[in-house]
């Protein structure tokens, strides 16, 4: 059957708790980056303000530690304390029930029952756990997505370090099932590399055999690239003629390469400056309708901080963000289910294996 979004239920404003709750407060920011004492820290959550006139406003754009502010002509944007100026009126309260004119809504969407159990065995993912079930959903979501939604893709370098891995992701690109990426320095030069020599880190990301002077590999395709001037005018002069890179360029599929205290060169493309990356991360990210993030905990747990559980359509409609979390590591994945969100699943494996796996299943099942 085709995959249908479980439906939004609104609050009902009419309960006695709601319905007599006060009007939000406000309250000026004196210093820069700084908010007002009581401050009310978001969530992941769709929450609502209650406005004059007796209206309650749903955040349309929210991610979680941040702040409300107020605009002239009452709109209600969140934003990063950093981006806090004098003047800017943010909101106040720390109860979400309602009693300071702030509902945080944790119930949301219409779930099937196996997601909201609350008492099962094996609930806490393992390398026993079986996830046919979970790539299942996946397809189908997927293909809903390459239609209806915006799909961002978070990227660690091992997504690259194999030759059908490599290849099968480029395919979903060139498919439509891509249409945001998020990675770091790394991704790119390791996909670069593998284009230019066949390898990664100096190892043939095909035979796994080292390289005859692997370990300059890398840093030759960063300077390849930099001499050249961008990643892009390498893939128009047909340099870089394959892989992941050259996939989302040649697309058109707007990515964020974000820059780290570790990075070698880095590559002309990375967003060298932390916040910078973050703003132009928390762009990305504020279009999605699906996160999938590969073999890159810091990555996937700073998207995660991001995303909020739902979104507002441009009809006007809610609807929930799915995030996955990829990994071979129980401790990564479980970090992404700790959000508190029933949107976000895990799979516990090799990211070589699931994007060979993924692609595979849905050329089979879409064509």
């Amino acid at each position: 059957m085709p995959f249908i979004l479980p439906p939004y239920a609104p609050p009902d404003f009419s309960e006695p708790c709601l319905a007599h709750a006060p009007t939000v407060v406000f309250e000026k920011v004196t210093h820069p980056g700084a908010a007002p004492e009581n401050y009310h820290a978001t969530s992941i959550y769709p929450e609502y303000l209650h406005m004059e006139q007796g209206k309650w406003q749903l955040l349309k754009e929210s991610r979680m530690d941040c702040v409300v502010v107020r605009e002239e002509g009452g709109g209600l944007f969140v934003r990063e304390f950093r981006h806090l100026r004098p003047g800017d009126m943010v909101a106040l309260g720390r109860r979400d029930d309602g009693e300071d004119g702030i509902f945080v809504h944790s119930e949301a969407f219409g779930f099937p029952p196996y997601m909201t159990e609350k008492f099962a065995f094996r609930t806490r993912i393992t390398r026993e756990t079986s996830f046919s079930i979970d790539y299942d959903e996946l397809y189908d979501l997927l293909e809903h997505e390459r239609h209806n939604g915006f799909v961002v893709w978070v990227l660690g370098p091992a997504a690259v370090f194999d030759w059908d891995a490599r290849e099968a992701f480029a395919a979903l690109v060139e498919r439509g099932y891509v249409h945001g990426m998020l990675a770091g320095n790394a991704l790119a030069v390791h996909d670069v590399e593998g284009a230019l020599f066949g390898t990664a880190l100096g190892q043939e990301i095909y035979s796994k055999r080292a390289a005859e002077l692997g370990h300059y590999k890398h840093l030759d395709a960063i300077n390849k690239i930099r001499t050249l001037g961008s990643v892009k005018e390498a893939i128009a002069k047909g340099i870089v003629r394959d892989g992941v890179m050259r996939a989302v360029t040649e697309k058109g599929i707007p990515y964020v390469l974000a820059g780290s205290i570790r990075d070698d060169g880095p590559l002309p493309e990375v967003t060298a400056d932390v916040y910078a990356a973050q703003d132009s991360m928390r762009t990305l990210a504020r279009r999605a309708t699906t996160v999938i993030a590969l073999a890159t905990q810091l990555h996937a747990i700073a998207t995660g901080n991001m995303v909020p559980s739902y979104v507002v359509t441009k009809n006007g409609s809610v609807r929930p963000v799915y995030f996955y979390s990829v990994d071979m590591s129980e401790f990564a994945v479980s970090k992404l289910t700790n959000r508190g969100s029933l949107t976000a699943r895990s799979i516990l494996t090799n990211v070589q294996d699931f994007i060979v796996t993924v692609e595979r299943g849905l050329r089979r099942r879409f064509g």
